[in-house]
């Protein structure tokens, strides 16, 4: 029994510190199947989602799944301490250490209590080994304390900072494409004089920020359960726009350059399908979301603001073409994450985050008010 103990030990420290290299350390995707981090992301976000899945697709809800990161990633590092305390106390005990202990009888809840002391570095000194042995593990042990606190230190700022740089290109989306932010508003609001060499900046600009979504998320696949600060904003629905204008542009608009675009759309379709596989989430085929009434409407509204096809007699086609290489992708991971897909065609009247406040009853603007004044009117 105590030799089991000893291996049991021994493996499960092999496995937590592995585990917790590859999380922190290592910056690619792991892709063996049997990881402890992935089953436990596996087994805790489908109880949190299941939950989820019995509240109303509002508010509530969305503040109930913007816990689970934060959360989850403080509940991971508590179940590698505890793993780590309970492997070198089944370790001491295999071993039988003789230890120096007030109480009259030892039990495995000494060796944990003593284990867990040493991990955490508090050196109280009530419980100490009196073998070489048992002196030997209590040093490594302190070690991996040691190296767990550097880790921990290391890795939360980390994570915040690329939780920034995510969220500040997504919020400067908000008055430019819309809230939730769609292609047609984003081509829309740029076709002005200087169309198209601002959108042209401004999509070099997404395309940097979709290479680092997918460097960073992969590296740390916990940011994609990071919610945004609102509600109607996610970093999902962003790189939807930025698919969906890039494939608009690819099936060809009147002064606007195809080939900077197909770079964008490149990375853009790169992050989708690489996301998708790291959560092992298949593509979803669903031709719900641009039906041939909302095309035409989408025409008739680019059509509007001078934004015309080069071939509309193709367009719908083509464009239902390019939009089957990312749109199953986008699908799963928005089934699997709860995060909406923002609409081709908005419906109803449209106010961004950035025109609204708490106290919009003491102002006398109104959003359309604001408008006017943007344009000139």
């Amino acid at each position: 029994m105590r030799i089991i103990a000893i291996i049991i030990g021994i493996l499960l420290i092999l496995v937590i510190a592995q585990d917790g290299f590859e999380t922190v350390v290592l910056p690619r995707r792991v892709a063996r199947k049997f990881r402890l981090t992935r089953l436990f992301y596996s087994a805790t976000w489908q109880l949190w989602s299941a939950l989820a899945r019995k509240m109303r697709p509002d508010g509530r809800r969305g503040q109930f799944l913007s816990y689970y990161g934060p959360l989850s990633l403080l509940l991971l590092l508590a179940v590698w301490a505890s793993g780590f305390v309970f492997s070198f106390a089944l370790l001491q005990w295999g071993l039988i250490s003789p230890l120096h202990s007030p109480d009259t009888s030892i039990s495995f809840a000494t060796y944990v209590y003593m284990s867990g002391t040493t991990f955490v570095t508090l050196g109280l000194g009530d419980v100490i080994p009196l073998s070489s042995m048992g002196r030997g593990l209590v040093a490594i042990e302190a070690g991996f304390g040691l190296a767990f606190l550097a880790l921990i230190i290391g890795y939360l700022p980390v994570i915040y900072q690329a939780f920034s740089r995510r969220e500040t290109n997504i919020t400067l989306l908000d008055a430019r494409a819309g809230s939730p932010p769609t292609a047609l508003e984003l081509l829309k609001r740029h076709s002005h004089s200087h169309f198209p060499d601002e959108l042209l900046q401004f999509m070099r600009e997404w395309e940097k920020w979709c290479a680092e979504l997918l460097e960073s998320h992969i590296s740390y696949p916990v940011l994609t359960y990071y919610r945004s600060q609102h509600e109607r904003q996610s970093w999902l629905a962003a790189l939807t726009t930025v698919l969906d204008a890039s494939a608009l542009a690819l099936i060809g608009i009147e002064n606007l350059p195809v080939k900077p675009m197909k770079f964008t759309f490149a990375i853009a379709r790169h992050a989708a399908v690489d996301l998708a596989q790291t959560y092992g989430t298949p593509p979803v085929r669903d031709g719900k979301r641009l039906s041939s009434e909302d095309f035409i409407a989408l025409r008739e509204q680019l059509a509007e603001a001078g934004l015309v096809f080069t071939n509309e007699e193709t367009a719908e086609r083509r464009l239902a073409e390019i939009r089957s290489t990312y749109e199953p992708f986008l699908a799963s991971l928005s089934e699997h994450l709860l995060i909406p897909l923002p609409d081709w065609i908005q419906k109803g009247e449209r106010v961004d985050d950035w025109q609204t406040s708490a106290w919009d009853h003491f102002l006398p603007s109104t959003p359309s008010t604001i408008d006017h004044a943007m344009r000139g009117e």
